[in-house]
């Protein structure tokens, strides 16, 4: 079945290839959106049967001892704790935790880290192999065999279902000890949700995201998240943290009915306080690692590891833990990057209401900081939101900037919206930009990326089919953006980009002439972690000293 794979046209780039093939187009995701039907309740069991096309029984996959993880925010930064934590076990000789997967979504600049093992993307060539067999397996399974299902599932599921298969197939090849499961819409439905026996399972902050396929309201997202809640959860316990109290009834609900005991774990005293220095910056994730504390003491106590606290400790914690949780590295998550001397890259891909707000908070703390050096900062934002509300979110992010941002540049307190007697602007420049990766250039060889409407070009990871092209190249939402916020933050130049290329590009220009008047230039890159994933993929491979 795999001979084939030493042949070249069965490389990573064709693998991409033909996984691009399978994302719904835009007008698929938007009849879908409009049509308020919500999840698919079919989507459990076309994922069984198409676990069982390539060969598995869904509870093959309880040998890989898998933590489930949902939620609205900070589900990746969460399973990145745990996973980070469970790693500095692999040198116990008692513990049997010497692989550790971690599957979660988006990615920012490859595929391939989707599916990490012991904190390392898969490999170009392994994913390859993985990604072929499946295919494979997949073409070759008689679709019009009798199926369970009416009218049965198609020869192929769609990107996140086809890399949630490939994620299990690769775990069990590999022989991964652990895994940890991030959801990726939702839970009930999710495609992650073919789990039979998880050994824990938790659901971090809950918030208003993706309402067109999970509920207007925070009960019914809470409804949907606590699917993962299961009567066959090896632990019997599930964890939350602290939620909007008629959401944290339906979680309990769904505990109960499912009998299990639902613990909802308050910050740790020693992450509260700053003793552990957590690898990923910014308060809110003081939650996150307090919940990954509680879930990994959980798991470890369900493998039967000799010296692990107890989930809802507030005692000191083992070194093991510590080191995890300092260690932890998350990309685009509250992420600074330094470029020169003077320019300061800040990247969060916040995309709902709430998470743009705690990334302003995040970044004024950064910027107030760094002012306490006494330099003069030159203040600038790059922004995208091609999907949701962009108008509403630029509108929050503004407001909740200038909440964090008063005592940074000087704003008067009473200083209303968009008035122009303030004192200065929260951003000196504000820039909006499309998500495609680089401006047009002949002279790239076509398997490295693929053009966009606009002439600008996408790398083949970063290729996305479920926005509107047509508005994507007319700059539609871009300069919808540019227009509320010249309206919202008066003073500062606004300008519209279409790729992130020209964005950057742009923003280096900016830093050059701060720089001459030795003024430091701090970015915030936020709305999107395509954005931010497409942003950091240029500043990897085109450096500004390049």
């Amino acid at each position: 079945m795999t001979s084939s794979m030493e042949s070249p046209t069965r490389d990573y780039n064709a693998a991409i290839t033909a996984l691009n093939t399978l994302q719904s187009n835009f007008a698929i995701v938007d009849a879908i959106r409009k049509s308020g039907k919500g999840m698919n309740k079919n989507a459990i069991p076309e994922m069984q049967e198409w676990c069982r096309r390539i060969g598995y029984e869904p509870s093959d996959f309880d040998k890989l001892n898998l933590i489930h993880i949902a939620g609205t925010k900070g589900k990746g930064s969460t399973s990145a704790f745990i996973s980070s934590i469970l790693r500095q076990y692999a040198s116990d000789m008692d513990a049997p935790l010497k692989k550790i997967g971690l599957y979660t979504s988006p990615h920012l600049r490859s595929v391939r880290e989707r599916i990490q093992i012991n904190g390392e993307p898969i490999s170009e060539s392994m994913f390859a192999k993985y990604f072929f067999e499946i295919w494979d397996r997949l073409e070759h399974f008689p679709v019009d065999r009798a199926s369970d299902i009416c009218p049965a599932p198609p020869a192929k599921p769609v990107y996140f279902r086809y890399l949630t298969l490939m994620a299990f197939h690769t775990y069990l090849c590999e022989k991964i000890d652990t895994a940890v499961i991030e959801c990726g819409i939702g839970g009930e439905y999710d495609s992650t949700n073919i789990i039979v026996s998880p050994s824990v399972g938790a659901v971090t902050s809950l918030g208003i995201d993706h309402t067109a396929v999970l509920g207007d309201t925070i009960e019914d997202i809470a409804w949907h998240k606590a699917g993962i809640f299961k009567s066959t959860t090896r632990s019997k316990s599930a964890y939350t943290v602290a939620q909007p109290s008629s959401a944290l009834n339906v979680l309990k609900q769904r505990a109960d009915a499912a009998d299990i005991a639902l613990h909802t774990i308050a910050r740790h005293p020693d992450i509260e306080s700053g003793k552990i220095k957590l690898g990923l910056s910014a308060d809110f994730q003081k939650t996150n690692a307090s919940l990954a504390v509680a879930v990994a003491a959980a798991h470890l106590h369900n493998l039967g590891v000799a010296d692990v606290p107890s989930p809802t400790t507030k005692d000191a914690l083992p070194q093991t833990f510590v080191r995890g949780l300092e260690m932890t590295r998350w990309g685009g998550r509250c992420e600074v990057r330094r470029e020169g001397k003077n320019l300061i890259w800040h990247l969060d891909g916040g995309h709902t209401l709430e998470s743009i707000r705690l990334a302003a908070q995040w970044f004024a703390t950064c910027i107030a900081d760094g002012g306490k050096q006494k330099k003069q900062q030159k203040r600038v934002l790059l922004f995208n939101q091609q999907t949701r509300d962009a108008s509403a979110l630029a509108t929050a992010l503004h407001q909740a900037l200038k909440e964090a941002l008063i005592p940074v540049v000087g704003l008067s307190s009473s200083s209303e919206v968009g008035d122009a007697s303030s004192e200065a602007p929260l951003f000196n420049h504000a820039i909006f930009s499309t998500n495609i990766t680089y401006a047009s250039d002949p002279a790239a060889p076509p398997s490295s990326s693929s053009k966009s409407s606009t002439g600008g070009r996408y790398k083949p990871d970063l290729i996305s089919i479920n926005t509107s092209s047509a508005d994507v190249s007319a700059l539609v939402v871009q300069r919808a953006l540019a227009k509320v916020w010249a309206e919202l933050d008066v003073g500062a130049e606004v300008t519209v980009m279409g790729t992130i290329e020209e964005a950057i590009r742009d923003v280096r220009r900016l830093a050059a002439e701060a720089a001459d008047d030795g003024v430091n230039t701090v970015v915030l890159v936020t709305g999107s972690l395509h954005l931010v994933g497409g942003v950091l993929e240029v500043l990897e491979e085109m450096p500004a000293d390049a």
